[in-house]
């Protein structure tokens, strides 16, 4: 629109009760050390001087913790894939709320990983002088697997859990005080049913469309879902 005073702007919304400077969030992005020696602790310090919200993937290269303790005025979520192990799982769970996550953004997309095929043209591997960060005392296929050729699609096969529903939803909220927003919602069919399921709120992703390569853009499904 036109003709409309703009001399004074304010970008400044909330999300979730908690306030951010602008509606620019920094999604889950996993093994950030593979970029830079600092990795989530850069990017937990930068989204904190901006006064916006970090997501920090479960992948990350640096233990949730660490990633707090760089940058703890920061407003921070903490993005989770459920494992078969739901030991891991709520270990994951505990230690975010303990850290002081205001909220769990559990991926919901990625049962089985999709076929990325740039990685395997690439023989995508974690560098063997990284780890998962959040599996340092773990079992050895948390972070042995994932330095081996086609290391992360052999992982998420042999733990990630497959049989994930909506019952695990209300699993998850019986173990934390945590906020819960499903990441990967793309009908409104399904946000209709996180409503049900009483979450706070929705991701709507395609996974960056790696997950299915013909899936519509999200912006094109925002209409339909809002």
């Amino acid at each position: 629109r036109i003709l409309r005073d703009v001399s004074q702007t304010n970008i400044t919304t909330t999300i979730l009760g908690d306030e951010v400077s602008m509606p620019i969030l920094l999604s889950p992005t996993a093994m950030q050390q593979m970029a830079h020696p600092e990795g989530e602790r850069a990017t937990a310090r930068a989204a904190a001087g901006a006064g916006t919200l970090m997501t920090l993937s479960s992948w990350s290269t640096i233990a949730l913790e660490e990633v707090m303790d760089a940058a703890p005025q920061g407003l921070k979520w903490f993005q989770l894939y459920v494992y078969k192990d739901r030991d891991v799982t709520l270990d994951l769970i505990k230690r975010a709320e303990k850290a002081g996550y205001k909220a769990l953004a559990i991926t919901v997309d990625t049962p089985v990983l999709g076929r990325r095929e740039a990685d395997l043209r690439n023989s995508f591997k974690l560098p063997s002088h990284l780890t998962m960060g959040n599996f340092a005392k773990a079992s050895g296929a948390h972070n042995k697997g994932t330095t081996q050729q086609g290391g992360l699609a052999k992982y998420v096969a042999s733990l990630i859990d497959k049989t994930l529903n909506w019952e695990d939803i209300v699993w998850v909220r019986s173990h934390t005080t945590m906020k819960i927003v499903v990441k990967g919602v793309m009908t409104a069919e399904d946000a209709k049913k996180a409503v049900e399921n009483g979450v706070d709120g929705i991701l709507v992703s395609n996974h960056g469309a790696r997950q299915l390569d013909t899936v519509p853009a999200t912006i094109e499904m925002l209409p339909e879902i809002v």
